[in-house]
């Protein structure tokens, strides 16, 4: 059974696994991933050891962005199952230790969702177009966009409707940005949280939470002036009257949000005590593979919460990020938010070696961490998926110059030789293709190795209960050795190019250890 922690503040230093739903396991063999098959693997994941899972959003949606686009936040989509096998989904989790958080998705709805087709159907001008950012044009003609601001995804956020009116969407047309300013807007998601927290869910996820609202004149962006749609004070309120939903519950629910704000101080503002509880980390998933730029993230990290008792969160990859051991076995180890180009060279087995010693660190930090699917089996980024089977709109709006992020969302594997490697039934194929060389990668074939991937999360996490002291750096360390104690534990982390001496009783080691000494790209933890 998964560890349960006793306090009711367990997302302080939760293992929170996120489940991609269309490619984690499909139950009822039609190809995609679905709610029956996550149900089918909940011992799986106890046995794992997390405390929470995390789901994308598994709501009624066209799927133009994966759901993200959602048509109704009230129900299921079909394709996932219904919302009567939500709730078992929850109820059956929690039995097992494990807590569910579900996908919020505040800025924007899909095109097909009624408000939206109510408004298309509305004159200009009408109550229903309130609801989102309709706007004359610029020019003589009204041809021109009404603002500067550019999409998320590339491109003109804005689209002309016959009418002459256009609508905002900082991502693909068919999502379609409320109006944070109506009333009406905040309070259907106040709503919205307690239908979910009715049933369960021990918390929310908030996708894009530093974009909800704009400049009421929906300005140009202009250097040293205040972005109109990104990280506004205004936005603070809004959180502030969620957490106020989510600490009515006993036990009090959780806010996690999705915020990319680089000042630290700002970022730390929505991390105060009536605010979210958790946000993530997205600098340390940037970081380069460089011992230098770790720590400084770690400091910097630590430095941000401590002012709002909030705890930090750790995580190297999800839906969106190029996979972990993919990214450290390129050249350039930066961030990268797609895998931008096709065919990047790529030593896969530095890779592991690197992902491996980066779980190691990641375990061992004082925080909560997250895990995306398919990484405690070491899944490498799919580089060579067919043209015709990407659909990710990241790919199409680039013109198909970036392959998008379709490569990191291909179903994990579970079984067998060949694909579909359990994740549906034999004969029919994955809504994404899998590769042919994943066999060793299945969790059948990683399950009871003591040198897998798996067997190294396993361990990794059930250990890391035990690191209850404080977090301190050991100011001896060599060049390029990441060295630090969590009580009578030390972490140690060889980013340096020669091997380093160890002294200590050794509780996990990421890699294989020669004559005493640690290797470079390994970790060990070490009491």
């Amino acid at each position: 059974m998964a560890h349960q922690p006793a306090t009711p503040e367990w997302w302080r230093d939760a293992a929170i696994y996120q489940v991609y739903p269309r490619s984690f396991a499909d139950g009822n063999g039609d190809g995609v991933g679905d709610l029956a098959g996550v149900r089918a693997r909940l011992p799986y994941l106890a046995e794992l050891g997390v405390g929470a899972i995390w789901f994308n959003p598994w709501y009624p949606s066209p799927m133009a962005d994966g759901g993200y686009d959602v048509a109704d936040y009230r129900g299921v989509e079909p394709v996932f199952g219904t919302l009567e096998e939500a709730e078992l989904l929850i109820d059956e989790a929690q039995q097992l230790g494990l807590r569910t958080i579900v996908d919020i998705v505040p800025n924007h709805v899909s095109d097909q969702h009624p408000w939206f087709r109510a408004a298309l159907a509305a004159a200009p001008g009408s109550p229903e177009r309130d609801l989102f950012h309709f706007r004359e044009g610029r020019g003589e003609d009204g041809e021109l966009p009404p603002n500067d601001w550019k999409s998320e995804f590339g491109g003109c956020p804005w689209t002309r409707l016959p009418d002459g009116q256009w609508y905002l969407h900082l991502f693909a047309a068919a999502q379609p940005d409320l109006n944070w300013d109506h009333p009406a807007v905040r309070e259907e998601h106040l709503e919205i949280l307690r239908f979910w927290f009715d049933r369960g869910a021990a918390g929310v996820r908030i996708d894009s939470a530093g974009l909800l609202t704009k400049d009421p004149d929906l300005a140009d962006v202009e250097p040293g002036r205040p972005h109109p749609y990104v990280d506004r004070d205004d936005l603070h309120d809004i959180y502030r009257s969620w957490r106020a939903v989510a600490d009515s519950y006993s036990p009090p629910r959780v806010l996690i949000g999705e915020i990319w704000v680089p000042d630290a101080e700002r970022f730390a503002r929505y991390l105060r005590p009536d605010e979210m509880h958790t946000a993530f980390n997205f600098d340390f998933l940037a970081r380069p593979w460089d011992a230098a730029a770790l720590r400084e993230s770690i400091d910097t990290t630590l430095a941000a919460h401590a002012p709002v008792g909030a705890p930090a969160t750790w995580v190297l990859a999800n839906h969106d990020i190029t996979r972990t051991v993919t990214r450290y076995g390129r050249e350039d180890t930066r961030f990268q938010f797609a895998t931008k180009s096709f065919g990047t060279p790529t030593d896969l087995d530095l890779g592991r070696r690197r992902a491996r010693a980066a779980a190691l660190l990641s375990m061992a930090l004082p925080g909560a961490l997250y895990l995306y699917q398919g990484e405690e089996l070491g899944l490498p980024e799919v580089e060579d998926l067919p043209l015709d089977t990407l659909q990710d709109p990241m790919h199409f709006r680039s013109g198909g110059t970036d392959p998008g992020r379709d490569g990191c969302r291909v179903p994990i594997p579970w079984s067998g030789t060949h694909p579909p490697y359990g994740f549906t039934r034999d004969g029919k194929d994955p809504w994404l293709p899998q590769p042919l060389d994943w066999a060793p990668l299945t969790v059948e074939a990683q399950h009871g190795d003591p040198s897998s991937m798996l067997t190294l999360y396993r361990e990794g996490i059930r250990l890391r209960r035990e690191l209850r002291g404080e977090f301190a750096w050991a100011e001896d360390a060599p060049a390029g050795v990441l060295s630090f104690r969590r009580g009578d534990v030390r972490c140690l982390v060889n980013l340096s190019t020669s091997p380093l001496p160890l002294d200590g009783e050794i509780l996990l080691a990421s890699g294989e250890l020669t004559d005493g000494h640690l290797p470079t790209d390994t970790a060990v933890w070490l009491r």
